[in-house]
């Protein structure tokens, strides 16, 4: 794996990630359950790191990939929602256990989308 690909997903992961917790957060913030916040966040931030990963991590726009993309996504949805039950169990606050959570998804994204997606 070169630095290269290593630095591109870093920096779109962050923008990426940073758009699903602004996301998330704005859900949670007027009144949706956070599975339900998970679930937009999550919806809409699969069209978006799709587009970006492809072109700018993986440099590989095959449009066929976006199946194994989404099976990821359920992956990834259904991690978040553990873990930020998990964490919100100890901080009883829904913005840091997203925030926890998110970090740890971010790196299991990277591995699934490297290793199965976009291999």
């Amino acid at each position: 794996m070169g630095i290269t690909l290593l630095r591109n997903f870093i920096f779109i992961g962050l923008v990426n990630t940073a758009a699903y917790f602004i996301i998330y957060s704005f859900f949670v913030y007027i009144g949706f359950n956070y599975k339900f916040a998970v679930l937009f966040a999550t919806l809409i931030g699969m069209v978006l790191s799709f587009s970006t990963f492809s072109k700018f991590v993986f440099n590989n726009n095959n449009k066929a990939l976006f199946y194994k993309f989404v099976v990821v996504y359920l992956i990834l949805y259904l991690l978040s929602i553990l873990f930020i039950h998990f964490f919100n169990v100890a901080l009883n606050n829904l913005y840091l256990s997203g925030f926890f959570a998110t970090g740890i998804v971010a790196i299991v994204s990277f591995v699934l989308n490297r290793y199965y997606v976009f291999r």
